[in-house]
C-alpha cells in the first residue's frame, strides 16, 4: 500500500513511538497514510489502542525483519 509520510521509530521505547506518531499525523491531511516502523514489541497493542482512541484507521499491522510496521490513515 502507498503511504504519504514515513516515521522511523526504531530503537524508541514506549511511549515515544506513540508520541511521535501523533505528532507526525498532525502534519497530514485527512485520508493520508502514515507508515510507522518500530522495534518496540509493545507498540503493537499501543498502535491498536491509539487508533481506537483517536479515530484514525489502523490499515495494516505487520512484522518485517524484526521490526513492526504500521499503516495508519488519518481520519
Amino acid at each position: 500500500m502507498n503511504f504519504d509520510k514515513e516515521l522511523d521509530a526504531r530503537g524508541l521505547n514506549c511511549p515515544l513511538p506513540i508520541i511521535k506518531t501523533k505528532k507526525a499525523l498532525n502534519d497530514l491531511s485527512s485520508g493520508q497514510v502514515l507508515r510507522v516502523t518500530s522495534t518496540d514489541s509493545g507498540s503493537v497493542k499501543d498502535m491498536e489502542a491509539f487508533a481506537k482512541q483517536t479515530g484514525n484507521e489502523l490499515v495494516q499491522s505487520s512484522e518485517e525483519g524484526g521490526s513492526y510496521v504500521f499503516l495508519i490513515k488519518k481520519k
